[in-house]
């Protein structure tokens, strides 16, 4: 049986722990030829083990223009296209309306929106006809969430991203979808909860008592999700989102 995305070349970026670490395994596990990126040096090889499959490690930051063009140097350089990208590195943090601050705001569409553009756009040259560009979002970009405004506004401008880039890109056959999942157990979710394993335990039971199937998802099951998006198999869906959430946006 042939594999979901075999010789395709794949990047995912923040691909060193939870939902990035995932997708990226499961893509390599799926026959595609992966890179990885993560900011820190330790982290990223450690996550090259856990991929394994021949995965390659980039490191650097997305939010940085000069990291960006080494990477896509060396893609260019060592496999001359790009089949698959899987914009995954970003985050944010809680603020109340009243404690927002400059800084937070300006850290949060750096990482979530103003590098997705410029991965995006570096990765250009790079990308085959026919190529799927996924770019993660969120269920907090059309829901309401307590303290999460700045967060939940990025996510809803990626949305809006995608709906746009599919008609930049119609003309080279490149696909950009959306993946938003719900609450997902992660160390970066848990860590909403401060820094007590008491209030990010009391954090991860109230997220999954919110959800319709009673429990957070794994990120292996979101990476599924990216793995059947990143190949042909879902060649006809072209500007969507899917929540893979649990049903927890959807009631």
């Amino acid at each position: 049986m042939s594999k979901r995305v075999e010789g395709k070349v794949a990047l995912v970026t923040g691909g060193t722990s939870g939902i990035g670490l995932a997708a990226a395994k499961d893509l390599a596990a799926q026959g595609a030829r992966v890179y990885i990126t993560g900011r820190r040096e330790a982290e990223l090889e450690q996550a090259l083990e856990t991929v394994g499959h021949g995965a390659r490690g980039v490191k650097g930051d997305v939010t940085r223009a000069a990291d960006l063009d080494a990477l896509f140097a060396r893609i260019r350089a060592e496999e001359g296209r790009l089949d698959v990208l899987y914009t995954n590195a970003g985050g944010g943090s809680m603020a109340p309306l009243g404690d927002i601050s400059e800084q937070h705001f300006d850290d949060t569409f750096n990482r979530n929106v103003r590098a997705v553009v410029f991965t995006v756009q570096k990765a250009l040259s790079l990308m085959s006809k026919g190529g799927s560009i996924i770019l993660t979002g969120s269920i907090a970009g059309s829901t309401g969430t307590q303290a999460f405004s700045i967060y939940s506004a990025s996510k809803a401008a990626v949305r809006a991203l995608a709906r746009s880039w599919v008609l930049d890109l119609k003309e080279r056959g490149i696909r950009v979808n959306v993946v938003s999942p719900g609450s997902t157990r992660t160390i970066g979710l848990a860590e909403l909860g401060g820094d007590t394993r008491e209030g990010q335990e009391g954090l991860l039971a109230y997220l999954a008592s919110l959800v319709p199937m009673g429990r957070l998802a794994e990120p292996e099951e979101i990476a599924k999700v990216v793995t059947f998006l990143a190949s042909d198999d879902s060649s006809f869906i072209n500007g969507a989102e899917i929540a893979a959430d649990g049903g927890q946006a959807q009631v």
